[in-house]
């Protein structure tokens, strides 16, 4: 342990490893950028393990850097998309360059593979706080309270957060299933 009570990094990345990168994949929805931005969240806490004051818990602020640097690859890649897709939609036999990546959650099993698709596209249709919320409660299996301090928010926010999230989602799969 260091000397203020906090675990060593070695510690740290053996405790939070699984936890993170399972957060991450459920933004990116990608097993490589996944796993390169799981690495960015762990240089991070090696760069800022020092700023911690321990006004939350340690996975508390873990869980922020890893939905913040999940948030940040994906406005890093949405920009670069657009500024492909201005400068060159089709490669030179005339197919699209920017396909949707497949997606597979390393937890799901085979055959529901193709459902967990169909309901993290939907999940990406929310808003980024709804998003973060669901992604907290239902995929990573943090209480109300525990997803208010990573959100910074009240219990009550999250709970209506949650609740417009669902209706959100039900609407979205309920037109999906209905197309």
């Amino acid at each position: 342990m260091l000397a203020n009570n906090l675990p060593t990094f070695e510690e740290i990345y053996s405790l939070f490893k699984n936890k993170v990168f399972n957060t991450v994949i459920s933004y990116l929805q990608n097993i490589e950028d996944a796993e390169e931005t799981t690495q960015d969240v762990f240089v991070e806490i090696h760069r800022s393990i020092h700023n911690f004051k321990g006004e939350s818990s340690l996975s508390t602020w873990i869980y922020r850097i890893s939905i913040n640097k999940s948030l940040d690859f994906i406005k890093n890649k949405n920009r670069k998309k657009r500024f492909a897709l201005l400068t060159n939609m089709f490669d030179d036999i005339g197919n699209l360059k920017h396909d949707s990546p497949s997606f597979y959650h390393p937890g799901v099993i085979l055959e529901n593979k193709e459902k967990s698709a169909i309901l993290f596209k939907a999940i990406n249709q929310l808003p980024e706080n709804q998003k973060t919320a669901f992604i907290l409660s239902k995929v990573e299996g943090l209480s109300y309270a525990e997803i208010s301090e990573v959100m910074q928010t009240t219990v009550s926010s999250v709970e209506s957060v949650l609740f417009r999230a669902k209706k959100k989602l039900q609407k979205e799969l309920l037109n999906f299933y209905n197309s």
